[in-house]
This record gives C-alpha cells, structure tokens and sequence, in this order.
C-alpha cells in the first residue's frame, strides 16, 4: 500500500493545498497531513488549531487523515509507516528550495520517495503567507482559504 505524507506547516491552510490534498486522496490508498509545529517560523495559528482546520477542510475526504509533529521529517515519516513525500511546487522559484529538502530526505531516508504536484492553475499563486498579509490588512481572501479558515483569520485578526 502506498501511504502519502504531506507536510507543512499550513499557517493557514490554503485552497492550493486543499487542491493537491484532493488530487492526492484519488491517487493513493491514505493520505496523511501532517502539520509541522515550526516554531521557529513563529506561526500565526497555534499547532492544534492548524491540525483542527486542516481536518474541518479536508472532512469530505475519507482516505485523509491529519496529524501535528515536532519531530525530525524523516523520523516522522517512519512513525507514520508512509513511504512517499508530498510536495507542491507552485513555481519555479520553489523548485530548487524543495531539490534541496528532497536530496536531504533522501540522505536520511533513502526507503522514502519524494513527489511533487502542482496546483491548478488558479491556486498556484497562492500562498499562506500572502494570504496572511493580505487578511492581516483587513482584505478579502475569501477566494483563497476555505469558509472555516477564513472564519478563523477575522477572528484572529479582530484581536
């Protein structure tokens, strides 16, 4: 059985996301989000509401299932029993940054694969940081995040 892991931070979750997440339920047995505690990229929301939105986001899909970490990848991985990496790459730009995490992946587990899928054309502009500034600055991203995200960034952002 092929068992996927998506990992990010998703500070918040985007349509993008949600894209390659759908994309990748048809495609694999089970798909596992897994959220990456990051601290040191100092996130917007806290761990387990990243892990609550992902979960309300992807509620439809019965193959997905959400997960936290604070753990190296490669042990996570493991832990999970998934044999391939998901990536997105939504540009260019991205794509010697994710070369790098891939060779690296692949150095400190070699029985794991590394896949890349691009967004629909629609999603691949955007990104959880733009849609964190532009939603930080009172603007709509409404076409961006799924309702419950976008809920729970005017929310955030009342405060």
């Amino acid at each position: 059985m092929n068992r996927v892991l998506y990992p990010g931070t998703f500070d918040p979750i985007t349509k993008g996301h949600g894209d390659l997440i759908e994309r990748a339920s048809r495609l694999f047995e089970e798909v596992i989000i897994a959220v990456a505690a990051s601290p040191k990229k100092n996130p917007l929301f806290a761990l387990e509401t990243r892990v609550e939105l992902a979960q309300q986001v992807t509620a439809h899909l019965p193959n997905v299932r959400v997960v936290g970490f604070s753990t190296l990848l490669a042990d996570f991985v493991r832990e999970q029993n998934a044999n391939i990496l998901l990536r997105g790459l939504r540009a260019v730009s991205d794509f010697e940054y994710e070369f790098q995490l891939a060779n690296m992946n692949r150095q400190l587990a070699p029985e794991v694969e590394s896949l890349f899928l691009t967004p629909s054309e629609k999603y691949s502009f955007i990104s959880s940081t733009l849609v964190r500034e532009i939603a930080a600055l009172g603007g709509d991203i409404s076409k961006f995040v799924h309702p419950q995200v976008h809920e729970a960034l005017k929310q955030r952002f009342a405060q």
